[in-house]
C-alpha cells in the first residue's frame, strides 16, 4: 500500500481540481441551468437540446475556425521560435548562455496579467512606445494608431503576447534535451562535411522528437484554451475578432446567463481539442513506426 499512498495526494488535487468541475460543467450542459436555476435549485434534465442549440448556431463554428487558425499560427511561431533559441544557447559561450536563461526563466515567471498589462502600455495608441518607434522610422500612419479597435491588429497583437510568454518554456526545454546528445555526433557529422541544416535535420530533430512532440502537445493545449490574455486585452472584440472558444463559451454563460450553454460550449471545446490531439498523435506513431 506505501506506492499508492505516496501518490494519493496528487491523484486527489487532480479529482478535486479537475475532475469535478469537468463532471460538473458536463451535467450542467445537460440541464435547463440559467439564472433561476442558479439561485433556487431544481436543474430539469434537457438531454442534448442545449448541444443541438449550439450547434446550430453560426457564430460557433465562425469562432471554431478562429480557433484552429488562432492555434495554428501561435504554435508554429512558438516552436520555430523556441527551437531557435535553443539552438542558438547551445552556440553560446557560458557567462552568456546563463545570462540569456535568466532572462527567459524571468519572462517565463512573471505573472500572466502583469505581462499583459505591460503589452496594453507598449501597444497604447498615444502613449505606447510601439507607435513612438513607428512613426520615428518614418511610418507616420502609425500616428495615435489604435491596435486594438481593428480586428486583425489586435488579433496580431494578442499573438505576439502569447508567442512571447510561450518561447521561454521551449526554448529552455528543448535546451536542455540538447545538453543530452552526445557532443561526438555533432563532431563526427562536421567531419564528415554536413552542414548545420543537414546535422539538425538528421542528428538534432530524431534524437529531439520525443520531447519535441510532447512540447508540441503542451503548446497545443494552452494556446487552445487561452483565455486570460484575450479577455483581459480584448474580451473577444473588437466585433469578435478575436474571440475563441474558451471566450465564447464564457460570454455565453455570462452575458446571456445561460449556463447550460455555457457548459455545453466548453464541453464541445474540450472533445475539439481531444480530436486534434488524436490526430496529431496518430500522425506521430505513423512517423515513428516508419523510422
Amino acid at each position: 500500500m506505501w506506492p499508492y499512498l505516496l501518490i494519493a495526494p496528487t491523484v486527489l488535487g487532480i479529482a478535486v481540481l479537475l475532475a469535478y468541475p469537468l463532471a460538473r460543467s458536463v451535467l450542467i450542459s445537460l440541464q435547463h441551468y440559467g439564472m433561476g436555476e442558479l439561485i433556487r435549485g431544481g436543474a430539469g434534465f434537457a438531454g442534448l437540446e442545449n448541444y443541438r442549440e449550439i450547434l446550430r448556431d453560426g457564430e460557433f463554428w465562425q469562432v471554431v475556425r478562429r480557433t484552429l487558425w488562432w492555434t495554428g499560427i501561435n504554435v508554429v511561431l512558438i516552436m520555430v521560435i523556441g527551437t531557435l533559441v535553443a539552438l542558438m544557447l547551445q552556440r553560446l559561450r557560458k557567462r552568456m548562455r546563463t545570462l540569456v536563461l535568466a532572462g527567459l526563466v524571468l519572462a517565463w515567471a512573471s505573472p500572466v496579467i502583469a505581462t499583459t498589462t505591460v503589452f496594453q502600455w507598449l501597444f497604447s495608441s498615444r502613449l505606447g512606445v510601439v507607435n513612438w518607434l513607428l512613426v520615428r522610422l518614418g511610418f507616420d500612419s502609425f500616428q495615435d494608431y489604435s491596435w486594438l479597435a481593428h480586428g486583425p491588429a489586435a488579433f496580431t497583437v494578442l499573438v505576439l503576447l502569447v508567442v512571447w510568454q510561450s518561447v521561454p518554456f521551449v526554448a529552455i526545454t528543448l535546451h536542455s534535451a540538447l545538453t543530452t546528445v552526445p557532443t561526438e555526433l555533432f563532431e563526427s557529422a562536421r567531419i564528415d562535411g554536413a552542414g548545420d541544416w543537414r546535422i539538425f535535420r538528421s542528428i538534432t530533430l530524431p534524437v529531439l522528437r520525443p520531447v519535441f512532440g510532447l512540447v508540441l502537445c503542451l503548446e497545443v493545449i494552452w494556446v487552445f484554451r487561452c483565455f486570460a490574455q484575450i479577455w483581459a486585452v480584448t474580451r473577444g472584440g473588437p466585433g469578435g475578432a478575436t474571440t475563441t472558444l474558451p471566450v465564447y463559451s464564457y460570454q455565453v454563460a455570462r452575458s446571456l446567463h445561460r449556463y447550460d450553454l455555457g457548459a455545453a460550449a466548453a464541453t464541445l471545446t474540450v472533445l475539439i481539442l481531444i480530436a486534434v490531439l488524436i490526430v496529431y498523435f496518430r500522425q506521430m506513431f505513423r512517423q515513428e513506426a516508419e523510422l
